[in-house]
């Protein structure tokens, strides 16, 4: 059997800071990248409290998200040199989606447009 990819068993929290650290530092804050994860998970105020309390791995906090928001299929673009839109395994594919929103957002792209409105 393959081994699971790393990104699936970090935890979730682990992750989290690194992502406010990239939007903080390029003059966005935290409440800006936590809407884009409730945007594209459902995981809003305390639901995502918990799952960086409880230390959620990767791959249980996208399998169990809340809801995935039905647009998700809209980013397209390149994230660590993948075409998020040619990810081949659904999960892989959601937490490409979450890192190219957050590479949006520290790009400075306007929430409206990260969002898909």
């Amino acid at each position: 059997m393959d081994k699971k990819p790393r990104i699936y068993t970090m935890s979730f929290a682990s992750v989290y800071p690194l992502y406010v650290q990239k939007a903080t530092r390029k003059g966005r804050t935290k409440a800006e990248l936590d809407e884009i994860i409730a945007w594209l998970t459902g995981y809003r105020g305390t639901r995502l409290q918990r799952a960086l309390d409880t230390k959620v791995d990767f791959e249980t906090f996208v399998a169990r998200a809340p809801r995935m928001n039905p647009n998700a299929k809209l980013i397209t673009g390149v994230v660590c040199g993948v075409r998020v839109e040619d990810v081949a395994d659904p999960l892989m594919q959601k937490i490409r989606y979450l890192d190219k929103l957050v590479d949006e957002l520290a790009r400075g792209k306007k929430m409206a447009a990260i969002l898909r409105k």
